[in-house]
C-alpha cells in the first residue's frame, strides 16, 4: 500500500486534517505526526520529524504544513535528501513532481490560495517524474547538499 508522512504545526491543524482525509480517500496509508491542536509548536521540529520518518524508508512522499508553508518548507529543504516544493497553484504543483521530482510538498494553513489545496495536491500526486534532462537537473540539485558558495 502507498504510504505518506504528514506533519504540521499549529498554523495548519485544519488544513492538515483535510489533507490526511483526502489522502486516505485516495487509498494512501497516512502517518500523521501531528499536531492536532492549536498549541504552539516549532515548524522546524515538525519538518525534521517528517523528513526523518520519510528518509527511514517506505514512503512515497511527504506533506508538511505551517501557517504559510514557507518556514516548514525551508526547514525541510535543509535536510539532505529532501526536495520540498511550496506550490501556489496546480501548474507549479505538477511541475514540482514532473520536473523536480519533489519528494515533499508544503502548504500554508493561513494562506488564501486561488486554487484549492487538495486540487494542487492531486496535481502533484498525479504527475509522473519525466526523467531525462530533468533527472540531470535533479542530480545537480542534490549535488549541492552540504556545499558552500
Amino acid at each position: 500500500m502507498k504510504k505518506v508522512v504528514v506533519a504540521n504545526d499549529h498554523g495548519a491543524v485544519e488544513l492538515s486534517k483535510s489533507i490526511v482525509e483526502h489522502l486516505i480517500a485516495r487509498g494512501y496509508t497516512v502517518n500523521h505526526l501531528g499536531v492536532y491542536a492549536a498549541d504552539s509548536v516549532d515548524y522546524p521540529d515538525m519538518a525534521a520529524q517528517a523528513c526523518g520518518e520519510y528518509l527511514a524508508g517506505g514512503y512515497e512522499f511527504g506533506v508538511v504544513c505551517c501557517g504559510t508553508g514557507i518556514g516548514i518548507s525551508i526547514s525541510a529543504n535543509k535536510i539532505d535528501g529532501i526536495r520540498c516544493a511550496l506550490p501556489q497553484n496546480m501548474f507549479a504543483a505538477s511541475m514540482a513532481k514532473s520536473h523536480n521530482n519533489a519528494n515533499f510538498i508544503a502548504f500554508g494553513g493561513r494562506i488564501e490560495y486561488q486554487e484549492p489545496v487538495l486540487e494542487m495536491l492531486d496535481a502533484y500526486i498525479d504527475s509522473p517524474f519525466e526523467g531525462g534532462r530533468h533527472a540531470t537537473r535533479v542530480n545537480k540539485i542534490m549535488s549541492l547538499e552540504g556545499g558552500t558558495c
